[in-house]
């Protein structure tokens, strides 16, 4: 029995800021961000969005084409979290007016914890066909002004649909991971900038890479050629290409051509290079992009994925696309909604920085802004309190 991915939706924020403006204030080549580690576009976040509603617009059209029924797990994947005891989950679980036979979870590995929630929703899956899952993932990468992680934040969400007999990725069984307790990448409970040792973070990256692509090679018997294309993690879209030529490295074989080393990865970066690190939901960010701009249909093609989160999880898997996928996209929404985000300012982008989410304990409320159907209306009795447009 096939299970996997059925429906898989992504949302960004409706501003960003151009990373062009950003090095002009830095006093740096843009080059060094826009080719220097490949990105463009930062995605901004106002006040009245946080990741309940990043996640709640992502789902949105999952479940409106989808319906409700039969959803039995909500998986909520972040490393922003807003309650040091309630899943965001919970609050999605009312937004989207889910079924109360459903449980609710928020699930932490740093970037890989939206993986982590595929799989567990897989298995539930596995011994429910009858059942479905919802798995979401959102983030706000959030680094100090100025320091080098800056250019590299960003926002967004995606969310997945987990059944069985899938309409666009069917899951392998087989997958390679690797763990180890390091200190790459945290972000303690007394700051709301996470910390970050880049280059470090980035050996570490491409390490457990090689780790997990060899346990994946071992449970698999499967090899470079066996994969079409591929998605990895991406705290900006430049380590796609070096991890691939790490990959031909460790397997002994010549890195491809420039045309094809860009079929393989390119089109599975394009809509990070416009909003930035999505932490747990980047490298689904990644599929998402794939399965919407790449030219030819992936019908039957084997897809490589890397998933790897700071401390550090990393995984490796693959899946197939099914026959007919892209009748069952929400491409053109993804690419409208990244067209008519709204440029800010640099001004506008240090004032929502220094902004954030109050932390006094006093009631607030919050301006409405551009975006997706929910918002965050104002905190009162230190409660969050969530409105539908």
């Amino acid at each position: 029995m096939k299970i996997g991915i059925d429906l898989v939706s992504f949302h960004a924020p409706a501003y960003f800021l151009d990373l062009r403006i950003l090095a002009g204030k830095r006093e740096v080549d843009p080059e060094k961000f826009v080719v220097g580690i490949g990105q463009e576009r930062m995605a901004v976040v106002p006040p009245d969005q946080d990741i309940v509603t990043l996640a709640a617009n992502a789902a949105l059209p999952i479940v409106e084409k989808a319906g409700r029924e039969n959803i039995e797990l909500l998986l909520f994947a972040t490393e922003s979290g807003i309650d040091q005891s309630k899943a965001a989950a919970c609050f999605c679980h009312k937004l989207l007016g889910l079924p109360s036979a459903c449980r609710c979870l928020e699930v932490k590995e740093a970037c890989y914890g939206a993986t982590a929630a595929l799989r567990l929703a897989a298995a539930m899956v596995a011994a429910r066909p009858q059942s479905k899952a919802l798995v979401l993932a959102a983030d706000i990468a959030r680094y100090d002004l100025a320091s080098p992680g800056e250019p590299t934040q960003g926002a967004g969400a995606v969310a997945m649909l987990v059944a069985a007999h899938p309409r666009v990725l069917a899951l392998d069984p087989e997958a390679g991971f690797h763990t180890e307790d390091i200190m790459d990448f945290w972000r303690p409970n007394y700051r709301e900038e996470a910390l970050v040792d880049g280059k470090y973070s980035t050996r570490m990256y491409l390490t457990t890479l090689i780790e997990a692509w060899n346990n994946y090679k071992a449970a698999s018997s499967r090899g470079l050629p066996d994969h079409a294309h591929y998605c990895f993690h991406l705290p900006f879209t430049k380590i796609a290409y070096k991890s691939y030529a790490r990959l031909c490295k460790a397997d002994g074989v010549a890195e491809p051509p420039k045309e094809e080393l860009e079929r393989l990865v390119d089109y599975a970066l394009r809509y990070n290079r416009q909003t930035g690190n999505t932490y747990a939901a980047c490298v689904y960010e990644a599929f998402c992009s794939l399965l919407d701009n790449a030219p030819a249909a992936l019908d039957d093609q084997r897809i490589g994925f890397f998933s790897y989160g700071s401390g550090c999880m990393a995984e490796f898997f693959s899946g197939v696309v099914q026959r007919g996928y892209r009748a069952h996209l929400f491409a053109d929404q993804h690419r409208a909604q990244l067209d008519v985000r709204v440029p800010v300012t640099y001004r506008q982008y240090e004032d929502i920085f220094n902004y954030g989410v109050p932390r006094d304990g006093a009631d607030h409320v919050f301006a409405p802004y551009r975006g997706g159907p929910f918002r965050l209306a104002g905190i009162k009795d230190h409660k969050r309190r969530y409105e539908t447009k």
